[in-house]
Order: C-alpha cells, then sequence, then structure tokens
C-alpha cells in the first residue's frame, strides 16, 4: 500500500455529478444554479461561505439592534442567530466525523 502524500492528492479532483434532479435542490424546489458539476473542494467551501455569511447576518443585526433599535425587529435578530448557531454546529459536527473517519483510516493500515 503506497502512502499518498499532499500533492499527489491535490492532482487528483473529485467531481461530484447532479444525478438526480431531486439532488441538490436548492430554495423553491429549483435546481442552483451555475455549475451542477462541482469538485467537493468547491462544495465545501461554498458552504462555508453560507456558514460565514449566517454569522455575518446576525452579527450585523445584532449591532444594528444596538445602534438603531427602532428599524430592527427583535425576532428578526433572534432567528437570524439562531440559524447562525445552528448552521455553526453541523459544520463542527461534520468537521469532527471528518477528522475521525480520517483516524479511522490512518489506523486500517
Amino acid at each position: 500500500m503506497t502512502n499518498m502524500t499532499a500533492t499527489m492528492m491535490d492532482s487528483q479532483p473529485i467531481y461530484i455529478n447532479r444525478t438526480d434532479p431531486r439532488h441538490f435542490v436548492g430554495r423553491n424546489g429549483e435546481a442552483p444554479s451555475g455549475d451542477q458539476n462541482g469538485t467537493f473542494a468547491q462544495m465545501l467551501m461554498d458552504g462555508l461561505g453560507q456558514v460565514n455569511s449566517l454569522e455575518q447576518t446576525a452579527q450585523d443585526l445584532s449591532i444594528q439592534a444596538i445602534t438603531n433599535p427602532d428599524n430592527v425587529d427583535v425576532h428578526d435578530v433572534t432567528i437570524a442567530a439562531a440559524k447562525a448557531e445552528l448552521a455553526l454546529s453541523i459544520t463542527k459536527n461534520v468537521v469532527d466525523r471528518v477528522i475521525q473517519a480520517y483516524k479511522e483510516i490512518q489506523n486500517v493500515r
């Protein structure tokens, strides 16, 4: 069994094809716009970008609630904070599972 180095892994892109119209469904049941066949790295970075966007929205609404409370509904701030917290929690769980899987793969050899 050969040990793969980081450079060997970088040269091997992993493509995810949409084989069923129900996969990767966006809002309102439509397919996401743009290229439907992306690499795993692109999909991962897009997901992290969405988590970051939710965090930024929650932070912006919180700041706006303090500086200009008449223009912000308290419910919107609470919902944005809950969405951001849930997204971050799911991301943390996925990262933990990936690390756990990597360690299990290391132990197989």
